[in-house]
């Protein structure tokens, strides 16, 4: 709202600075004194409003800088899958569970899962579903066969 106050604002003071000319002409030839038109007097008002108004533009300028840093220096949070298990695990859901490939050698597959199970296992205080579906997931993609949820 302050944005579009300012451009009105700076528009009407360009078109009083350049009816100044005009005005002065006019009332030069028509005998009047100058010292007595509104010309000369709303100058300095005109001008002192500019300057309030590039103020006040600046300085929501600046909020608006300090605004965007602040947001743009928060880390990104990473997106988690929105669903829950399938009924019955494929090799996507296997993949996404230990966070490899579908076609990930068994290097990648065995080092995924311990990662996944030490930060899942039951004695460190996770659950056994979740457990059994990182087991059944390794299973899985390793070509062991569906072994099968065991809930």
């Amino acid at each position: 709202m302050n944005y579009f106050f300012i451009i009105a604002w700076v528009q009407f003071a360009s078109l009083l600075m350049s009816c100044s000319e005009y005005d002065s002409e006019f009332l030069a030839l028509s005998s009047i004194h100058l010292e007595h038109s509104l010309v000369p007097q709303a100058t300095p008002l005109v001008a002192g409003l500019s300057v309030a108004a590039a103020a006040m533009g600046s300085r929501f300028m600046i909020q608006a800088w300090q605004a965007f840093r602040i947001r743009a220096a928060m880390p990104r949070v990473r997106k988690f899958y929105p669903g829950g298990f399938e009924r019955e695990m494929s090799r996507r859901e296997a993949a996404l569970i230990l966070g490899v490939r579908e076609r990930a050698a068994l290097d990648k597959i065995k080092e995924a899962h311990k990662r996944v199970m030490v930060a899942n296992h039951p004695d460190g205080g996770g659950s056994h579903y979740i457990a059994s579906k990182i087991n059944e997931a390794k299973d899985m993609l390793m070509g062991k066969g569906k072994s099968g949820s065991i809930f």
